[in-house]
């Protein structure tokens, strides 16, 4: 009943963006005759594609509708650049219209305007592709307070929000494990946001993940996106299969000759019950004279645990805002959106995450193999 309903509420916004744009780039540029009608072909049969690819990973198996899914959510990449343009347009030719106090409209500027701005859409969204193809491993270095000279210099892999399955698939996951082997790092952590779909449909796309190495094992925290479309229970559980520690409200201690430090982690902040994330189970009665290293998928996780001796947090969701300009909305929902930064207490690395949600396209915020090295 809910899938129904929310599939009539998506269909009935993309008629009406579909109807908007439609007034935009045909109504208002002046266009007839067979450009009008390719244009309406192109917003009709790109908007069927967009729906589709939502249903890619729990209704439709990627296995044969990966196509649809990638096809699908480029569309909205496209939609997203052509309705910013075509919002700026609008409201430059409104000033025009009562500057001059004329009814009628610029239609033959608002016409050539209009044109060099889908063909601007269209290659940012081309270079968004390519760019969200390429994570690219990058090197820092975190100082964390209470470190043991043991640990001092410890590597660690960190990979977050792959969205694999409507439009990624297991060739993705393969080659990111192959950039973490080949960083040789001693602790693999992946912060959630693995995939997008049922195990059952986009499990095999995350197979490759049995193949990753560190000496002190891989470890992982849930998403928001495990539990969007399966139960969040049932692919942690999936996770153990693949060789991977997830983190459920718990801490580890990771212990290197004679050192140790603890390492923490909790469910997302969204996870519905059983899955709530609870710091105190994972953080009470730790010996506080210990390095701490915590793993919680969102930034703003970092208010939960203040004054509790987090060395380092780290954290994804962000995907550093992925598609200019979106980045800075999220800055009003999360206190750091890529790199470093501090929340109250805690430090907070935050990558921009190795994948892409929705449309596998990013611009101005490059995907990321993050190699943290630790130190003093």
């Amino acid at each position: 009943m809910v899938v129904a309903l929310a599939l009539v509420v998506g269909i009935a916004v993309v008629a009406l963006s579909a109807y908007w744009l439609h007034r935009r780039l045909v109504v208002a540029t002046g266009l007839s005759g067979r450009w009008a009608r390719a244009a309406d072909a192109v917003l009709v049969v790109g908007s069927l594609l967009g729906v589709a690819a939502l249903l890619v990973g729990r209704t439709l198996d990627p296995a044969w509708a990966r196509p649809i899914g990638f096809a699908g959510f480029t569309w909205w990449a496209f939609v997203y650049y052509v309705s910013l343009g075509a919002a700026v347009i609008g409201l430059a030719a409104l000033v025009v219209r009562l500057a001059r106090g004329k009814a009628d409209g610029p239609r033959r500027w608002v016409a050539v305007t209009t044109g060099l701005m889908v063909v601007a859409a269209a290659v940012t969204v081309g270079h968004g592709l390519g760019e969200a193809a390429r994570p690219a491993v990058t090197e820092d270095t975190a100082v964390v307070d209470r470190l043991p000279a043991g640990f001092d210099g410890l590597r660690v892999a960190f990979v977050t929000d792959l969205h694999v399955g409507p439009t990624r698939g297991a060739d993705f996951t393969r080659r990111v494990v192959a950039q973490v082997n080949a960083a040789k790092p001693d602790l693999v952590v992946l912060g959630g946001d693995l995939a997008d779909g049922t195990v059952a449909k986009v499990g095999t796309d995350l197979e490759p993940l049995r193949d990753l190495r560190a000496p002190l094992g891989v470890v992982g925290v849930s998403g928001n996106h495990e539990y969007y479309s399966d139960d969040g229970g049932a692919w942690l559980n999936f996770w153990q299969t693949l060789g991977i520690r997830p983190l459920r409200n718990e801490r580890v201690e990771l212990r290197r000759g004679g050192a140790v430090m603890d390492l923490a982690g909790v469910y997302d902040r969204t996870a519905p019950e059983p899955y709530r994330p609870d710091y105190g189970t994972a953080l009470n009665g730790r010996d506080p004279s210990r390095a701490l290293l915590f793993l919680a998928h969102e930034p703003k996780q970092a208010d939960d645990v203040q004054g509790r001796g987090v060395g380092l947090q780290l954290s994804g969701h962000t995907h550093g805002g992925q598609i200019w300009p979106f980045g800075y909305a999220v800055r009003l929902q999360q206190p750091v959106v890529s790199g470093f930064g501090r929340v109250g207490d805690v430090p907070v690395f935050t990558s921009r995450g190795t994948g892409a949600w929705g449309p596998p396209v990013r611009v101005g915020a490059p995907p990321q193999v993050a190699i943290i090295t630790l130190t003093r």
